[in-house]
Parts: structure tokens; C-alpha cells; sequence
């Protein structure tokens, strides 16, 4: 990559720096997860994003940022605890160019069980049983690299049943949805409260030949009244911890009707508050899984656990 400048967050020259280059890259030093983090910034003019390591990259246009920008990304910081918000990013111009071999170099084929997920860029050769999934990182979240997307493309080659009706709640790409339809699940719908990442996710549908059994709609988690007509037997909930909460009693509601319910997003610290918060609507923690300090939950409604399982 061939940055032209880099410049610390809280430099003087922002405002003049911005407004060169064709992409401004800003490196975020943080434990967070990329999901999380822009939940909380809430910026429509971000174009993409990732993770690498301990670090967030998110990518804005040049002149569709500046110093409100920054100010706001550190208030964001602050809201999720980060320690020492006023040094935690860097900013980068990049060339046009350098956007497009960005992505290359970040971006590699990964393989989880039996899902093999790879950007278009990339050919990989398959073994029969392999399930193929072509995903290119843009807006939305969910090229299956983060160790929450890939705890929950684990469990779901394990949990899915061919009648299984399967709702991805918080969507993103899509990329739990497209796994559960393969993986012989009867129909999928994904919603996500962000429209772009709804228009991303129903090009990568197409780009892998999915058909009606997959359905991909704008919808909030907190409002289950707006798919009462999909009455699904399986939830993901791939959120943060915030949303995990907020739409606590949305998701709860489809465990009580019988769903199976499986959560992640949360660091192990959050574990507690989520299952407290759950308890209190009836629903309980089955099952645990971790990776790298990141958890995936099996809930489920207290009438629905056998042998004690449930605590």
C-alpha cells in the first residue's frame, strides 16, 4: 500500500488533510469489535470497514469527513469505555488504488467446518462435502472473519434441521442467513435496520445463485410484529452487547413461542448482564462457546430446557 500521509487523530491539519486523496482510512486501536463500534458512531457516510488483529479500519470518502467526524468517533470511544480515546486512532489517505489492493490484501479465503467463504478475487478448490460461499467486504458486516461470525457458522452446521425456519436477526451481508439456507435449512429471512447493508447482502445472494428460500428485508430486532408472518424455529442474533439488550424482549418473544435462539457479539465480561437480562423474560443460557474472548450463546425459553441444562 502506498499511503500518502498519516497523520495522529488529534493533529491541527485535519481539516486540510481531508480533503485530499480519494479515500480517508482511519486505524482505530481497540479491543471492540468493528459491529459494535459502528453501531455506536452511527455515521451513514462510512463505505466500509475492517478488522485486523487489535485494530479497526473504517473508510470514509474524502470530503464526506473532518473534524465532527473525529469528534464523534472519540465520543463513540468514550460511550464503550475505551481507555485513552485521544490516541487511539490514526488517519490515513489513501489513492483509489490503494482502497481496491487494500481490500486484496486484507481479504483471504477462510474455512470454518465445512464453510469455505472467499472474496470473488480468490479460487479455492472445493472437497464434495465443502459449502462455498463468494463474499466481498463493502458496508456490510460479515465476510465471516471475526470470531463471532464464525462461533455461529460452527454451531449452525450442528444445529440446523431441514424444517428449520431461520431468522437472522441484524443481518449485515447476510452471511449466517446464506450458510443456514445451504446448510438444508427450509427458508432464511435476514433483516438489518441499515438499507445499504440490506442492498449489499441481496447482491451477494444473487452472486451465489440463492433463490426464494432466502429473503432479505429491512426491519428492526425490537419490532418481532413486523415478521409475524415468518414464524421462525431457529434465531441468530449476531449484535452487540447494547442491541443484544435492547432487543431482548423481541428475541425473547420468539423463544417463547419455541424458537431456538443463538446469540453473539458479546465479550466474555458482558456474559452475566446479557444472562441476567434474558432470565428475567423466561429465557436461559443452554449452551457456551468462546473464541479469543468473544462469546456465542443457546438460549432458550425455560419450558424448552431439559435435564437441567439451563441455569
Amino acid at each position: 500500500m502506498t499511503s500518502t500521509s498519516k497523520v495522529d487523530q488529534s493533529s491541527s491539519s485535519d481539516s486540510a488533510a481531508v480533503e485530499t486523496g480519494d479515500w480517508i482510512q482511519v486505524d482505530v486501536r481497540t479491543s471492540l469489535d468493528a459491529g459494535e463500534l459502528l453501531g455506536v458512531i452511527n455515521d451513514p457516510d462510512v463505505t466500509g470497514a475492517w478488522q485486523e488483529g487489535d485494530e479497526v479500519h473504517l473508510y470514509w470518502p474524502a470530503g464526506r469527513c473532518g473534524p465532527d467526524t473525529w469528534q464523534g468517533l472519540k465520543r463513540a470511544l468514550t460511550q464503550l469505555g475505551h481507555p485513552d480515546p485521544d490516541h487511539a486512532v490514526t488517519i490515513n489517505h489513501l489513492a483509489n488504488q490503494d482502497w481496491n489492493a487494500q481490500w486484496s490484501r486484507l481479504v483471504e479465503p477462510i474455512k470454518i467446518g465445512r464453510v469455505l467463504i472467499r472474496p470473488s478475487w480468490r479460487t479455492v478448490s472445493l472437497n464434495s462435502d465443502e459449502i462455498e460461499l463468494i463474499i466481498d467486504p463493502k458496508q456490510a458486516f460479515g465476510t465471516g472473519h471475526h470470531a463471532t461470525t464464525q462461533l455461529l457458522i460452527e454451531w449452525l452446521q450442528q444445529a440446523v434441521r431441514p424444517d428449520d425456519r431461520v431468522l437472522d436477526v441484524g443481518t449485515g451481508s447476510g452471511i449466517l442467513a446464506m450458510v443456514a439456507v445451504r446448510l438444508g435449512a427450509t427458508e432464511a429471512l435476514g433483516v438489518d435496520f441499515d438499507a445499504v447493508a440490506v442492498d449489499c447482502a441481496r447482491e451477494y445472494a444473487q452472486m451465489n445463485g440463492f433463490d426464494t428460500r432466502l429473503t432479505l428485508a429491512v426491519g428492526q430486532a425490537q419490532a418481532p410484529q413486523a415478521h409475524d408472518a415468518f414464524d421462525p424455529t431457529l434465531v441468530l442474533a449476531n449484535l452487540d452487547r447494547q442491541t443484544l439488550l435492547t432487543s431482548a424482549d423481541s428475541l425473547c418473544a420468539y423463544a417463547v413461542r419455541g424458537a431456538r435462539l443463538f446469540l453473539s457479539g458479546l465479550l466474555a465480561e458482558q456474559r452475566s448482564e446479557i444472562e441476567a437480562a434474558y432470565a428475567t423474560r423466561g429465557v436461559y443460557m443452554k449452551a457456551v462457546r468462546e473464541r479469543d474472548g468473544w462469546l456465542a450463546l443457546e438460549a432458550t425459553a425455560m419450558e424448552t430446557c431439559e435435564g437441567g441444562l439451563c441455569s
